[in-house]
């Protein structure tokens, strides 16, 4: 009895194909649900929690057991005061004391220049964005906001009420100072 190759090689391809479609089936087949013991793991209610889990800071899991899926955590609100904050060291770029939700600010508009130009800003009763938001890299003054400086959420943002992640010690020049007077 001979063989045909063609036809062994039919045959094996066939066997090779019923293979890997129950491979398939076999890996695509739910799973048995974790046991008890992982549904009752500690889980961090908000950011503060989380700081110590485990006596590690677990930002992104927030005690959760890596093979569970952590509900989110509530959005933090904007603080939407429009009061001038103090900066915390010189240069600060002040943040922004309104939301911002819905402001387009892309290349072909700057919703915030409305208001924060020069020529506007009198009469929206808002600061003026600074000089040097009108100044070339090499110290030129340009006639409107130099392209780099345009992007204004490259540096300024708005302030939440979330919580810290992690503990904040900073203390600006002037408390540092007046602790120093004090001693």
């Amino acid at each position: 009895m001979q063989i045909n190759s063609r036809v062994l090689i039919l045959a094996l391809a066939s066997l090779a194909a019923v293979l890997l479609i129950a491979v398939i089936v076999l890996l695509l087949r739910p799973r048995p649900e974790a046991s008890a013991p992982a549904a009752s793991a500690p889980v961090a209610r908000d950011l503060h929690d989380a700081m110590h889990v485990g006596g590690q800071v677990d930002a992104l899991r927030r005690g959760v057991p890596i093979d569970m899926e952590a509900s989110p955590l509530p959005m933090a609100r904007v603080e939407n005061f429009d009061v001038k904050r103090d900066r915390a060291y010189p240069m600060q770029p002040p943040t922004i004391p309104h939301t911002i939700d819905g402001y387009q600010v892309d290349k072909h508009a700057n919703r915030c220049m409305l208001c924060h130009a020069r020529a506007n800003a009198a009469s929206f009763q808002a600061p003026p964005v600074s000089v040097t938001h009108y100044m070339d890299r090499d110290d030129q003054f340009l006639a409107s906001i130099s392209a780099r400086r345009y992007f204004c959420n490259q540096c300024h943002v708005v302030q939440t009420d979330a919580k810290p992640l992690v503990a904040n010690t900073f203390k600006d020049v002037d408390a540092m100072l007046s602790s120093e007077k004090v001693n």
